[in-house]
């Protein structure tokens, strides 16, 4: 019976892939150096991957500047848009007022389903 169990191997001590053949995307060093701290943190991009203009300092948590020829990068303007909040779509769709008296008309229908146990919207029926 021994000679006919199967034998297995244990689930992620060993890869089933070789690396025979692979070929790896060229690499390059990037540098960025933080203002705050002066710590600098080296990554690996891709050759022709653009790396971002700063990075978060692993020692202290502030922005880090990308190094270039051992300068730091001046930061680029960027076009982007805050995002908008619920509250901001909101308050394009409503004023302040129409807001308040809303939540007026919904708090009274809730006091009054507490108050009556049902709801004051339904009509009776056989009444």
């Amino acid at each position: 019976m021994a000679d006919r169990s199967l034998r297995g191997i244990r689930l992620g001590a060993q890869s089933l892939q070789s690396e025979e053949g692979v070929v790896f995307m060229e690499r390059r060093e990037t540098t960025y150096t933080c203002d705050t701290c002066g710590h600098d943190t080296t990554l690996m991009f891709a050759a022709d991957a653009e790396p971002p203009q700063t990075w978060e300092c692993r020692s202290c948590g502030a922005e880090a500047r990308l190094k270039v020829d051992g300068q730091a990068v001046t930061l680029e303007a960027t076009d982007e848009k805050a995002a908008r909040t619920h509250w901001d779509m909101l308050m394009e769709r409503r004023t302040r007022a129409e807001l308040e008296e809303l939540l007026e008309e919904r708090l009274a229908y809730i006091r009054a389903r507490r108050g009556a146990g049902e709801d004051p919207t339904r009509e009776k029926i056989g009444a």
